[in-house]
């Protein structure tokens, strides 16, 4: 099979270029942040802390994240309930930050991704995908732009949605995930050696998406199939 990993920080527009990639390359998309999203908002509607390690443990066995494949892309439901709206809230991002710095959630939600990504050729974005998840995948891209365009995609992003938010508060959180993900002992966020680092900061989303294209292009990836 062959795997298309896409990591970088908050607000990189990941999962945006990794779904319009893999529909212009016709192959599967495996949204991984969604996982840890699923995971911390169940924590939150049961009332458990994010970052208490032992209480989010016992709660793991009671989390069952499953996917739905359409013409639209990836549904994720958690236990039974289509959560895709629900875990784009600006607070089950902070603490989906928090949940993954958990050994035990990575070590699940891993497995869950790497059986996935053994079944179909996939594009996969996340923050350990390329150094941890499938450090052998064939294509490594690590997608970043400033922590302050960052910040503006999604405080417009959050607009759309009625969310009322301040940019500045949106720009430290944006800032704090950032420490978080990259300090955390286990599996931080990191750019590996082998991957393309594509900085979109001036670039339009079409124009991302051609950039990662162009590289695999150069490979021949339409014949290696």
């Amino acid at each position: 099979m062959i795997n298309i990993a896409i990591d970088g920080p908050s607000g990189a527009g990941k999962s945006t270029i990794s779904k319009l990639l893999a529909a212009k390359l016709g192959i599967s998309y495996i949204d991984t942040g969604a996982m840890y999203r699923a995971l911390a908002l169940f924590a939150l509607d049961c009332g458990v802390s994010p970052c208490n390690a032992q209480d989010v443990i016992a709660i793991l066995d009671k989390a069952h994240i499953t996917f739905n494949y359409n013409s639209t892309g990836m549904s994720i439901f958690l236990n039974g309930k289509d959560v895709s709206i629900d875990i784009r809230r600006h607070e089950v991002s902070k603490a989906a930050s928090d949940i993954s710095k958990i050994p035990a959630v990575r070590d699940r939600l891993v497995a869950l991704q790497r059986e996935s990504a053994s079944n179909s050729h996939c594009v996969l974005d996340g923050r350990d995908i390329g150094s941890n998840v499938l450090p052998h995948a064939k294509y490594k891209f690590y997608l970043t732009a400033s922590a302050e365009e960052r910040a503006r995609r999604r405080y417009e992003e959050l607009k759309i949605k009625g969310e009322h938010v301040d940019y500045n508060q949106v720009l430290k959180d944006i800032i704090d995930r950032d420490k978080n993900d990259m300090e955390r002992a286990y599996a931080p966020l990191v750019k590996t050696d082998d991957a393309v680092l594509i900085d979109s900061t001036s670039l339009t989303i079409e124009q991302t998406v051609d950039e990662i294209v162009r590289y695999i292009d150069k490979d021949g990836f339409a014949d290696g199939r």
